[in-house]
């Protein structure tokens, strides 16, 4: 009986602490980052310039293709939430790049290696990849995933919109209750449009703006729903409420095309991730495996033109595999 009522009393006392830190986990978890910043007394001015940091730019001023790839790094810098603007991640990763450059060039001549145009190119090579290539593509990673939890986020935020319309709630309510209540990204997304909202911006610019930073086909229908509810008139509750159905039905038909695609995929993300890591690890364990060779013409010309072939197939794949649903 001691010993019954001794694994009891641990038992009870074990579920109740248990308990309460999954409450209180669950209670930090649910609340956003604009939330957090709020309680700790900052100003929402510099909340929402900290939040809106990395917001998609023209960069009209550079090359078309230089333009693309500066533009969906931002959206990728933006997406990841990684506490950096774009200039600070070019001026880190050109630092690397040099830095690693250096290192390698002086690791060779101290070697025995001669410092030849070949060698050069290579550790250049060596540490584009290792300062460029792999940041770039873990703040895709980081990017793609967010976006993909906002996307699942966006239906059970217009459902609980509709429910708050019909219950009685104006629209600044509604964006003030899921700015409580929904988790990132969304959660802090509508709060900044609330913010927008009660300084004097339009609902419809703010959504608008939402969209672009994110470039999600989901929110652009949601502005444009509000848009033509707003100067038609209508039910707006019946009219989100479809709109969440035909949102639902499309990422139902998107993951059936991404499950019939997904060998193409897959594939795409082996070819495009695997030469750079198996260039990278080939090189940290047998640097004499290239720059032996590093030395000969043939690899002074080879070099550019395999890495040239890399890219045209990067950007061939993607466009082979980018499906529209």
């Amino acid at each position: 009986m001691i010993l019954l009522a001794i694994f009891a009393s641990v038992f009870l006392l074990s579920q109740v602490l248990l308990g309460t830190v999954w409450r209180n986990r669950a209670r930090v978890a649910a609340v956003n980052k604009r939330l957090q910043l709020i309680r700790q007394g900052n100003d929402r001015l510099e909340i929402a310039a900290q939040l809106r940091k990395n917001a998609p730019s023209d960069f009209k001023e550079l090359p078309g293709p230089v333009a693309a790839f500066m533009r969906s790094l931002q959206r990728s810098l933006f997406a990841s939430a990684i506490p950096l603007t774009l200039q600070q991640l070019l001026l880190g990763m050109g630092a690397g790049m040099l830095l690693v450059a250096t290192v390698l060039l002086l690791s060779a001549s101290f070697s025995g290696f001669p410092l030849t145009p070949g060698v050069f190119l290579l550790c250049f090579a060596f540490a584009f990849a290792v300062a460029v290539g792999l940041p770039v593509m873990i703040i895709n990673g980081i990017g793609q995933r967010r976006r993909k939890k906002m996307e699942q986020q966006f239906p059970i935020a217009l459902d609980i919109f509709v429910r708050a319309l019909r219950s009685g709630h104006p629209v600044a309510g509604a964006i003030n209750l899921l700015t409580n209540e929904m988790e990132d990204p969304l959660g802090s997304e509508f709060g900044l449009i609330g913010d927008e909202v009660a300084y004097g911006a339009d609902l419809t610019d703010a959504l608008d703006a939402m969209a672009d930073r994110w470039d999600l086909e989901d929110i652009r229908m949601f502005v444009v729903s509000l848009a033509v509810q707003s100067e038609t008139g209508g039910n707006l509750a019946e009219i989100l409420e479809n709109l969440s159905t035909i949102i639902r039905a499309r990422a139902s038909l998107y993951l059936k095309v991404r499950a019939l695609s997904s060998e193409g995929r897959m594939t795409g993300w082996i070819l495009t991730v695997l030469p750079v890591l198996t260039f990278v690890g080939m090189f940290l364990v047998n640097p004499a495996f290239y720059l032996d060779v590093a030395q000969d013409i043939i690899f002074i010309i080879g070099l550019p033109l395999m890495i040239l072939w890399y890219f045209i197939g990067v950007f061939w794949i993607r466009a082979l595999v980018d499906i529209k649903v």
